[in-house]
């Protein structure tokens, strides 16, 4: 398994299993048989409803937990929660997780990520993140952490390579986890001719192709699936590079398209929501 370094000198796998959108039955299923085939990262969050499940996955696949890079994210309704680590590290049935977001630059962003340096200051988050922080909630948040993260997690593809947030990411060795990395469901991404075109020589698919691209660009990624076969064929980019023409070709999508914008009315929405952890 491929990996990068951390600003903090930990290792992280550059591709692993993601889990949201699925219910905890599917997210246990994905899990335990990703770890099986040989996935070491699993990313989950408070908001997804199925950290218990994740937790029962890594348990079941047999895979020693020091051999797992766990990243769950705490949701802006616990920030202010001063047992919201505590929870969750109970939910998901371990002593510390590898990688800790705050999930959205939403409520009192500034006591989660309090709660992140506090956790990692003790051992109980080895690292630690940013979730959708881009243009002035990064730059707010430069002006008062105490402890620099080690990871931001953020929309990014081919069509949205994330070219502004990058430069500030790359002063501070920050690195991209990305959320949409084969874009999301109307398939334009995996339909672009240079994708069909590397595939058929690399023989692969073209979503094998992008996920290739996302590792090359230094992004972490964490495709998620209830499909085994999909899981599977997701994993297997890991025997062949894009050359630099071919990187230089798939950048010229580049073109700024995201597909999600986020507002201050969804933000607001976010600060509200509780998730129900009982549902798990």
């Amino acid at each position: 398994m491929e990996s990068i370094r951390l600003n903090n000198g930990l290792q992280c796998p550059v591709i692993g299993i993601g889990t949201f959108m699925l219910s905890p039955g599917e997210a246990e299923n994905s899990v335990r048989e990703a770890l099986k085939m040989g996935y070491r990262l699993v990313d989950t969050a408070n908001a997804y409803v199925n950290e218990r499940a994740v937790g029962r996955a890594m348990q079941e696949s047999g895979v020693k937990r020091e051999e797992i890079f766990l990243s769950t994210k705490l949701w802006p309704s616990e920030y202010e929660n001063p047992r919201a680590v505590d929870e969750t590290l109970e939910r998901l049935g371990v002593d510390y997780v590898d990688l800790l977001y705050i999930h959205q630059p939403a409520g009192n962003w500034t006591a989660g990520y309090r709660q992140l340096e506090k956790a990692y200051r003790e051992g109980r988050a080895k690292a630690i993140g940013i979730s959708n922080f881009e243009g002035e909630y990064m730059e707010q948040l430069e002006k008062q952490w105490e402890i620099v993260p080690q990871f931001i997690q953020v929309e990014a593809h081919p069509y949205f390579a994330q070219d502004e947030l990058r430069k500030t990411l790359d002063r501070y060795g920050i690195r991209l986890m990305a959320w949409y990395p084969l874009g999301h469901g109307d398939r334009s991404l995996l339909e672009e001719k240079v994708f069909r075109t590397l595939g058929e020589k690399y023989g692969r698919t073209p979503a094998q192709v992008i996920l290739r691209w996302h590792t090359q660009m230094g992004f972490v990624v964490i495709p998620g699936s209830k499909n085994v076969d999909h899981i599977r064929d997701n994993l297997d980019i890991l025997d062949f590079v894009l050359t630099d023409a071919e990187m230089e070709e798939i950048a010229k999508l580049n073109t700024g398209r995201r597909y999600y914008t986020r507002t201050d009315e969804a933000l607001a929405g976010f600060a509200a929501w509780q998730p129900a952890y009982e549902a798990e």
